[in-house]
């Protein structure tokens, strides 16, 4: 295994991984320091014990977005298994090659420019509808306890019926789909075992025969203009370059980023807020001002570990270093969530801090096209548990869960309701 080639003045500082280990202890309890250490390692910082570089500046991040200059395919990483031929792909390969939202740039484009009509206002305002009953049956459900894990209770249930709700699933398939809704972000993560992203893929390659059974029978079904499925079918009818397998691609997507992200998100909104009640009210004054509130949550948190994968196509210098063909290059633009010289007072929790550019769904051609969704969820989740116990309290500080892969995680978050 080649090391890549470092500077004189690089060479004399002690290891990056003795600074930065975010799968340690150290970091789970408080990120803070080992971010702005490696940040100031430089713009583009070696990381052996995941054989990658990472992308330590918001600037060059952003960039990164907007150029689309590195590749999104996994099988582009040097340790990739082989790309395997099409004669061989399942329905997971089928989904993640042949209609990739992320490998293709061009093909991305256009499908989110097809696409967009699924994520209107509208089309929110109607998913909301959808599975605001079911958040409030979950808080009806706890009744008037002294007190509750918010995690056990509430946030893990969110990422499934968010989802079910939005695509439609039928109960019937509920037992089946559950375990790709739940582990699909598995299925990409390259620091994994094999045997446990492999079991991700099994999972959604059942979860995909599902959905091509759901599509099958809601093309017999009248569309309906604000259904979320109906709109990306009547897409598939008048675009000839959409077609099913996009419309996998995309619920796939979502899958991924609204099960990780939305569980972490509702776990440090609810630890957040209920450390700071006094910011509740306007955090949750309307979605609008929510929106503001979660960027700021996960600025001060500060969850995230890992970093967006992407990878070299070609042997390039970039920001300075000899990049090789193959290796992996990580975004992380979390490092940047408590430089002073980028935001006043970093340490202290405001809901009111402006975020300019926001970034905390991506950027340019990159930004989450289901941040709208993510974010509405959140709210409602929030505002229904403020409702019902709007005197809250933390019980005790959350115990954080150090084995989750990808960002820092709680293993209780209990709640003191004060009825």
């Amino acid at each position: 295994m080649r090391k890549p080639t470092m500077g004189a003045a690089e060479e004399n500082l002690p290891p990056v991984e003795s600074v930065f280990n975010p799968m340690s202890s150290a970091y789970c309890q408080n990120p803070v320091p080992q971010c702005l250490a490696l940040a100031e390692r430089g713009r583009l910082v070696w990381f052996a014990p995941w054989q990658s570089w990472i992308m330590t500046q918001l600037d060059d991040v952003m960039d990164c977005w907007k150029r689309e200059y590195l590749s999104s395919d996994f099988y582009d990483w040097e340790y990739a298994k082989p790309r395997p031929p099409e004669s061989e792909w399942t329905n997971f390969e089928r989904a993640m090659i042949g209609h990739s939202l992320l490998a293709d740039h061009t093909h991305h484009r256009l499908i989110r420019k097809i696409v967009s009509p699924a994520f209107s206002r509208n089309v929110v305002d109607e998913i909301q509808r959808r599975i605001d009953p079911d958040i409030k049956k979950l808080y009806a459900d706890l009744g008037e306890p002294e007190s509750f894990d918010f995690i056990e209770k509430v946030a893990r249930h969110i990422p499934f019926i968010s989802i079910t709700r939005m695509v439609g699933v039928p109960e019937k398939y509920w037992d089946d789909i559950k375990p790709c809704i739940m582990k699909f972000t598995e299925a990409w993560n390259p620091t994994l075992p094999q045997e446990r992203i492999q079991a991700a893929v099994d999972a959604s390659n059942r979860a995909i025969d599902i959905i091509i059974e759901i599509l099958a029978e809601r093309r017999k079904l009248p569309h309906q203009e604000n259904d979320f499925i109906s709109v990306l079918l009547k897409a598939e009818e008048t675009h000839e370059d959409f077609v099913e397998g996009d419309i996998i691609t995309l619920i796939l997507a979502l899958i991924g980023a609204g099960a990780d992200t939305t569980l972490i998100g509702q776990q440090w909104t609810a630890y957040s807020l209920a450390k700071h009640p006094e910011q509740a009210q306007i955090a949750l004054s309307s979605p609008e001002a929510f929106t503001n509130a979660f960027s700021e949550v996960m600025r001060w948190g500060s969850p995230g570990k890992m970093g967006f994968a992407r990878y070299a196509s070609e042997d390039m210098e970039l920001l300075g270093q000899q990049v090789r063909k193959g290796q992996m290059i990580l975004l992380m633009p979390h490092l940047k969530n408590h430089n002073p010289a980028i935001f006043e007072n970093p340490e202290v929790f405001d809901v009111q801090r402006k975020f300019d550019p926001d970034v905390l769904f991506g950027y340019g051609p990159r930004f989450c096209i289901g941040a709208s969704l993510a974010k509405r969820q959140l709210y409602l989740s929030m505002s229904e548990m403020f409702k019902r116990f709007p005197n809250l309290s933390l019980e005790s500080e959350p115990e954080r869960d150090e084995m989750d892969h990808n960002s820092i995680a709680f293993k209780k978050l209990m709640i003191k309701t004060n009825l």
